[in-house]
């Protein structure tokens, strides 16, 4: 080490100017990470279905988001987000903002006499149309979450859900 502030390390000499300059590098480069963490965390996403397959356009189609298989696909008290919409030219789409990314479902139900509810036969089975994510199918009964569920990754991502009769 010499009084003119240069320093050796392994051969290279290093002045007081270059040693500040990679310091001044290392916490920009640490603080970009950081901040691109905090702004990736605090993005929010959504989800934009589309039921299809309508047989009239009497009442209105309701959506109901899922972020697990509790109450799903037809307790919307438990659900994470519901919303409804008009039909127009055998479709309806409703739009789930400000989500986080992760796993969702989705379930629909073309509420044909707009009376907020399934109604069903003498047997239970449905009178209106219903679906739900991924066209997901029961076996004798409502489909599962599992079979449902999608994955929220990107900004926005787009579904469409046959409604079943």
């Amino acid at each position: 080490m010499g009084r003119d502030n240069n320093y050796s390390a392994g051969g290279v000499l290093l002045t007081k100017d270059t040693i500040m300059l990679k310091n001044l590098t290392f916490i920009f480069a640490l603080n970009c990470v950081f901040l691109g963490a905090t702004v990736l965390s605090a993005q929010t996403s959504k989800i934009t279905v589309t039921a299809t397959g309508l047989r009239n356009a009497d009442g209105k189609v309701l959506f109901s988001l899922y972020k697990s298989g509790d109450g799903f696909p037809s307790d919307a008290t438990k659900a994470l987000a519901n919303g409804d919409t008009k039909i127009a030219n055998g479709e309806a789409a409703y739009t789930f903002q400000g989500l986080k990314p992760g796993s969702y479902a989705v379930s629909i139900l073309h509420d044909e006499n707009n009376n907020g509810k399934m109604e069903t036969n003498f047997f239970g089975i449905p009178k209106e149309g219903y679906g739900a994510s991924n066209d997901a199918k029961g076996s004798m009964g409502p489909p599962k979450y599992e079979d449902a569920k999608l994955e929220l990754k990107e900004a926005e991502k787009r579904i469409s859900i046959k409604m079943l009769y």
